[in-house]
């Protein structure tokens, strides 16, 4: 240890290093979990009717209500507009310029690396949801794709009759009957109360935010997580060119399209029964 000037006691280089490699691992934890604070503190003020719409009186009219499950819509439709102002002059010219600059080829391997690196929150998930068969393919095919497929660039398992599929926090709230809760759209795009919660939960599930890191790592899991928006924008350039362009109120089809593809998984991962032992062991 050495003095400084003031008599108190200067840290090594080794140490502070240490330190604030563990500070960058807390600050980024803090902002993949900001916005959806965010979120929750706005809707904590809910009485407000610039944030809350009004329960309507006529019968249809309430019947459609509850049917969109949707009493934050003023400030959700807000919430939209600024998501696709920063989508039109960043994320999406961003996209462009990858779809340009990178082969299909090798944008397909990328992805699959990004798909590899999130696949320990699915099986997580998977076991959670009381699903032991899914878990036991999913960490099948995490142990080929990060070794064999070179770390998910190459997705084997996919060949060796392993195919990718979704799960999440949310979906596992889901199959244990927690209800969704009110539609939100937060700025990661549309969610729910359950969704919402969900997220976060898969931000503690990812084992990538507890292994050690230098300063080189910190750099490149922020750069990951960059390169992950940037290629899940870029998979979508034409549906929503073509949802900005020909929908009515993209604001309602994208609601209505999020909740109806939630329902879709929620319902396909709780009647998913398989065995536990796979087909081939026979």
């Amino acid at each position: 240890m050495i003095s400084g000037r003031n008599g108190s006691r200067l840290r090594p280089r080794a140490q502070a290093k240490k330190s604030q490699t563990r500070e960058g691992s807390s600050a980024q934890r803090r902002f993949r979990l900001g916005t959806f604070c965010l979120a929750a503190t706005l809707l904590g003020t809910a009485g407000c009717s610039a944030i809350k719409a009004p329960v309507p009186k006529d019968p249809d009219a309430l019947a459609e209500y509850k049917a969109a499950n949707d009493p934050y819509e003023p400030l959700n439709r807000k919430m939209l507009n600024l998501t696709m102002k920063f989508d039109k002059w960043s994320l999406r010219p961003m996209a462009k310029a990858y779809v340009w600059a990178v082969p299909r080829p090798v944008r397909n391997s990328l992805g699959n690396l990004v798909r590899t690196m999130n696949e320990p929150s699915v099986f997580f998930n998977d076991v959670g949801a009381g699903k032991p068969r899914r878990a036991g393919d999913m960490f099948v095919r995490w142990c080929v794709n990060m070794t064999v497929g070179l770390g998910g660039l190459i997705d084997v398992a996919k060949m060796a009759g392993f195919p990718h599929h979704d799960n999440d926090a949310g979906m596992t709230l889901a199959n244990w009957g927690i209800p969704a809760g009110p539609y939100l759209f937060l700025p990661m795009g549309p969610s729910s109360i359950r969704d919402g919660i969900g997220y976060a939960i898969d931000q503690g599930l990812s084992p990538w935010d507890y292994v050690p890191r230098g300063y080189g790592l910190v750099s490149f899991n922020w750069a990951y997580n960059l390169f992950g928006v940037v290629h899940a924008r870029s998979e979508h350039l034409d549906e929503l060119d073509a949802l900005e362009r020909d929908a009515l109120d993209p604001y309602a089809t994208i609601r209505s399209a999020y909740q109806q593809q939630r329902r879709a998984q929620a319902e396909a991962i709780k009647n998913d029964n398989r065995a536990t032992v796979p087909d081939w062991y026979h």
